[in-house]
């Protein structure tokens, strides 16, 4: 399979199979609650997804690669407060703030990526490592205390406010035209671009690329880079969606968003995936949270009910494997 039909079409069984899904939840929690299947809570639907997919989209790339990432969810966090920094108490101008998320995200991407390409670091570990590393810096960085944006006219519509509804009278969150942006560019990445090839190569057989005079410590740390950039983004948009930095925040994330992609059938041992895949398998993920919340189902039988979903999706992984091999 070419990294251009695995970018943009490949998989085709494994996405249907997540939308089929995806569908049967949707009508399902329209039938149990007819407050599910309402404008105002579809939009809050692809809010959710917002950062849970760009995120989802982010780790794919990594994952990809035969990876693992299990810091983005702080790093999102922590690239939500240097843009505090930079905007509140520095108070600099919002393009600042913008481009302090993005960059931050880059630079603790390029360094994950170099723990595991250059000092050989298991994925798991260099990224839990830096999981903990951020998590600690957010809070030393703010005190423990949120950082509020009250004073940083039109950051709230990064996510909140609606281009489209400008243009037709439906309010999608600018959030969401985001998210699909961000993916539409990953997945032309992917499908299109040199690196794009690279990333399927290197969880295909990483050796193989090595031995064939490919310097794959570059393209392995331009991919957690890229991927940190993408966290960046996903950091702007929840602290847009707040109207805050919440240093305590970010844990969790990480696992939802795992989990949103190997739903959508990339595979974790790496070498197969799909940017479509990966935003229906984010919506399956919101869609659930948000209909047992509708439901009135307990928060903690919430957390059951996803970390049932994630043992089901790597199950599901190895079984499409093992039927390959």
């Amino acid at each position: 399979m070419s990294a251009r039909e695995s970018g943009l079409g490949g998989n085709a069984q494994q996405k249907l199979l997540a939308f089929a899904s995806l569908i049967v939840l949707v009508i399902g929690f329209s039938l149990a609650s007819p407050n599910f299947f309402q404008v105002s809570n579809i939009m809050a639907i692809l809010q959710a997804t917002s950062v849970n997919g760009v995120l989802a989209v982010g780790v794919t790339l990594i994952i990809i690669t035969g990876g693992i990432d299990l810091s983005i969810g702080t790093l999102m966090t922590f690239c939500a407060v240097m843009t505090g920094v930079v905007l509140t108490w520095l108070g600099m101008p919002l393009p600042l703030g913008v481009l302090t998320a993005v960059g931050t995200g880059a630079l603790c991407g390029f360094v994950s990526g170099g723990l595991v390409a250059r000092m050989k670091i298991p994925p798991f570990i260099a990224t839990l490592g830096m999981m903990l590393v951020l998590k600690g810096l957010s809070l030393i960085v703010t005190g423990t205390k949120p950082i509020y944006f009250n004073d940083t006219p039109g950051f709230t519509t990064i996510a909140q406010g609606s281009l489209i509804g400008q243009i037709i009278p439906l309010p999608v969150p600018n959030g969401v035209l985001v998210l699909f942006i961000v993916a539409g560019v990953a997945a032309w990445i992917l499908g299109r671009t040199v690196l794009g090839r690279y990333t399927f190569a290197l969880g295909s057989n990483e050796e193989a690329v090595r031995l064939s005079g490919v310097n794959t410590e570059f393209w392995k740390i331009a991919i957690y880079t890229l991927a940190g950039a993408i966290c960046g983004i996903a950091g702007l948009l929840i602290a847009s969606r707040l109207n805050s930095a919440q240093p305590a925040l970010g844990l969790g994330y990480e696992l939802e968003a795992i989990a949103a992609v190997v739903i959508g059938g990339t595979s974790l041992s790496g070498g197969r995936g799909t940017i479509l895949g990966t935003l229906i398998g984010a919506l399956i993920m919101s869609v659930l949270t948000n209909g047992l919340r509708v439901l009135s189902v307990a928060p903690e039988w919430q957390t059951v009910v996803t970390g049932a979903i994630i043992i089901v999706a790597v199950y599901a992984d190895q079984m499409r494997r093992r039927g390959r091999s």
